[in-house]
């Protein structure tokens, strides 16, 4: 795998590891924009369990077409735990997979607060056995920050198929 970035090789071990249980995948991505499917479909037989995603970036996308409600967003914000459960969960329903990703966040540089600061990313993994979040902080730039949404989201799926 000489030439793969990080991302591409947790792609290829979590690849592996949907392909020995016949699932599949959908991810819905806000902050990283489509770098997460780009990553998953960097590997070669990846349409075996890649389903599809959706970059919902505006909330009006990740209610309409994810299936988030709009009360989630209005009560904990568009980067918070609830929302990235209801786009994991939701693009998991939506594409009918066995398995879904949800990642939103603050990449910066600007959009930060004291209480949800640059660099907050939240990912959750719906799988058949129940869903887990994952919540970070990221320091550098946007685009350290969303390379590390995914290689988050990476390593939360791996997680997740272990114990599925």
């Amino acid at each position: 795998m000489s030439g793969f970035t990080d991302a591409e090789r947790l792609a290829a071990v979590a690849g592996e590891a949907l392909r020995t249980r016949g699932f599949d995948l959908a991810v819905a991505e806000s902050c990283t924009g489509g770098l997460l499917a780009g990553a998953l479909t960097a590997i070669p037989g990846s349409s075996d369990y890649v389903k599809g995603g959706i970059v919902s970036y505006a909330n009006e996308v990740k209610e309409q077409l994810v299936g988030v409600a709009s009360s989630l967003i209005q009560q904990h914000g568009a980067v918070s735990e609830p929302v990235a459960r209801a786009m994991a969960e939701g693009v998991r329903d939506r594409m009918r997979a066995a398995v879904g990703i949800g990642v939103t966040g603050i990449a910066g540089p600007g959009g930060g607060s004291a209480e949800k600061p640059v660099g907050l990313v939240y990912v959750a993994v719906a799988t058949p056995g129940g869903t887990r979040i994952r919540r970070d902080v990221w320091p550098g730039s946007r685009a350290e920050v969303r390379e590390a949404g995914v290689r988050a989201a990476l390593e939360l799926l791996v997680e997740s198929l272990a114990g599925a």
